[in-house]
């Protein structure tokens, strides 16, 4: 959260609800993994059980700000800016295929050294959590699926679509503000503002656009639903083997409840949990009901 907000991160994490008892400074840090550098953000005591979080689309690892504060308490968390987003590297080659993002997350945690630890994504990040945890089940601790699952609804495909492919390059950041809110009104504007700061970078031309791969908001880029592909997803949730905790934003428009209800008796040993007050970003749209769903379930299993 920047100091341009008028408001410190904690400051706006409590005005949030979010709890936590020391304010952890997060360290910035770079790993070597797949053939590329990846950014991600060190939270917390590295003596204490591990945790992994993942952003969805268009996203960077400081969509998970308050989150890796409320639970640094007790983990030592990883915030990772995954290929084309934040300050990591962008493909080369443009390869940006669910397969490609398993190999980097693989590498990433082999060269950071987690072990048994929890891992949570949302969306894009929550798709590649859940594969990730069932081809890989002897390090997962527990996992938590954040408003992702094998199959998205139209409507909030579209919408995420619309919203991406608008003309990326704007005067000002307070220009970004307004879309976002205008997008998600459930947000906060000074909270988007300090969120959108790491999302955004300024141009020589002095106007500012998105930081992360213009190719992954080209018009050209496929979005629509694989059937085998999601065939292939439900095949990874019914073969996980760590405790899991399915979350849908109440107002989600992404995952359907039929969808996440679904999840929930397919998973082994999972459970589900609702966030009033949140659509897909449930984190962002509703902090403090985010870190009380978790929270409960992590209190029973890590």
């Amino acid at each position: 959260m920047s100091s341009q907000t008028g408001l410190s991160l904690y400051d706006a994490a409590r005005a949030a609800g979010v709890t936590f008892a020391q304010e952890f400074v997060a360290k910035d840090k770079f790993v070597e993994a797949n053939n590329m550098k990846f950014h991600y953000q060190e939270w917390g005591d590295p003596g204490n059980p591990d945790m992994l979080v993942l952003h969805g689309f268009a996203q960077t690892c400081h969509s998970w700000d308050f989150v890796a504060l409320g639970f640094a308490d007790r983990f030592h968390v990883i915030a990772l800016d995954q290929r084309g987003h934040g300050d990591s590297d962008w493909a080369p080659d443009g390869d940006y295929s669910p397969e490609t993002q398993q190999a980097d997350i693989n590498a990433v945690v082999e060269g950071i050294g987690l072990d048994n630890f929890v891992l949570m994504g949302l969306s894009m990040g929550g798709r590649n959590s859940f594969t990730f945890a069932a081809n890989h089940p002897e390090q997962i601790r527990a996992l938590v699926i954040v408003d992702a699952g094998p199959q998205n609804m139209s409507t909030g495909s579209q919408n995420i679509r619309q919203f991406v492919q608008q003309d990326d390059e704007l005067e000002s950041v307070d220009a970004f503000v307004q879309r976002v809110v205008s997008y998600n009104p459930r947000r906060d504007p000074v909270q988007v503002r300090g969120s959108i700061l790491h999302n955004l970078k300024q141009l020589s031309n002095g106007n500012w656009t998105w930081k992360y791969d213009k190719a992954l908001r080209s018009s050209n880029r496929r979005m629509q639903q694989d059937p085998a592909m999601a065939e292939r997803l439900w095949g990874y949730l019914e073969s996980l083997q760590c405790p899991t905790l399915v979350v849908k934003g109440a107002d989600s428009d992404i995952i359907a409840l039929e969808t996440a209800g679904a999840m929930h008796e397919r998973i082994p040993n999972g459970r589900l949990a609702t966030v009033e007050g949140a659509g897909h970003l449930v984190m962002g749209d509703n902090p403090s009901g985010f870190e009380q769903a978790v929270t409960s379930f992590l209190n029973d299993f890590a």
